[in-house]
């Protein structure tokens, strides 16, 4: 961790919701006049669409039906280290974009499917913001946690997440939901062995609940909205959290234990403003006085 360059991680599996705490993240560092330095987590994949698909197909033949971008050999978890390493000691690194489709083709250049070239990140940023899936790792050979200075875990129920992603996957790709299916199963020795340690190391945890039945998220037919779901948010922490101003300021919730308090699902964006936007002004005042 670094007190001149200071880095905030958030981690979350795919579908999870990390993309709406990033315009949460957003508007918080406009609003307080914050230069952000961001990263994703997609551009640290090892492989680009075509050679995934490649090594897929390698390793389903070869017997391994485990593989996926969840999984740490599809990911250059190495060279993800070394951003925030470098960040951390320097205030520099670098980063370039995996295109998806020509949206991201005209914002940053290069071929959908493919990585656009590497590029410095900005010299004169207050702050580097990671998103994606790997920002928490803690291992005997990747220390990624700690080097971040703020650590958030954003983690749906695990049927509301496969309900999240089956939805997805089939509007915005066109996959069956027995291929939605397939991807799920592949994915799930990553799940448990790579991405749910990874929620221990974080300082905050958002999980969103639904209350509604999602029992056979395989034939759901809408995502549960946000005022049919619970957030819990759980601080590692508790010490010096003002539990008692967070429950006056949002209306309706409570908490579960000492730790953790339970909010609205509509609520979800008002509280992480008001928890994350003193934490962020912490780490700021203490880069200007280092």
């Amino acid at each position: 961790m670094s007190a001149r360059h200071p880095i905030i991680s958030v981690t979350g599996s795919s579908g999870s919701g990390t993309t709406t705490v990033k315009a949460t993240f957003d508007q918080i560092f406009r609003r307080k006049g914050i230069q952000a330095a961001s990263i994703e987590g997609d551009a640290f994949h090892r492989y680009d669409r075509d050679a995934m698909k490649a090594e897929l197909a390698r390793r389903t033949a070869a017997g391994d039906h485990t593989f996926s971008h969840f999984s740490f050999e599809a990911n250059e978890l190495g060279l993800l280290e070394e951003v925030f390493r470098d960040y951390g000691e320097t205030g520099r690194g670098r980063t370039r974009h995996y295109v998806h489709d020509e949206k991201d083709m005209a914002r940053h250049g290069g071929v959908p499917g493919r990585f656009s070239p590497w590029e410095p990140l900005p010299e004169d940023s207050d702050l580097l913001f990671y998103e994606g899936l790997h920002g928490a790792v803690s291992t005997e050979e990747h220390a990624i946690a700690c080097h971040a200075d703020l650590k958030i875990g954003v983690v749906p129920v695990i049927n509301l997440e496969w309900i999240q992603k089956i939805h997805r996957d089939r509007a915005a790709r066109g996959y069956s939901t027995e291929a939605v299916t397939d991807v799920i199963l592949r994915r799930m020795h990553a799940y448990v062995h790579y991405i749910c340690p990874q929620f221990t190391q974080t300082d905050i945890n958002f999980q969103r609940v639904p209350v509604v039945d999602t029992s056979n998220p395989f034939i759901a037919r809408w995502i549960p909205k946000a005022d049919e779901s619970l957030v819990v948010i759980r601080f590692r922490e508790p010490a010096g959290i003002d539990f008692p101003y967070l429950l006056s300021m949002i209306r309706e919730s409570w908490m579960s234990r000492a730790n953790t308090i339970v909010v609205p699902g509509g609520k979800m964006e008002i509280a992480m403003q008001i928890i994350l936007t003193p934490m962020i002004m912490r780490l700021i005042d203490k880069k200007k006085r280092a």
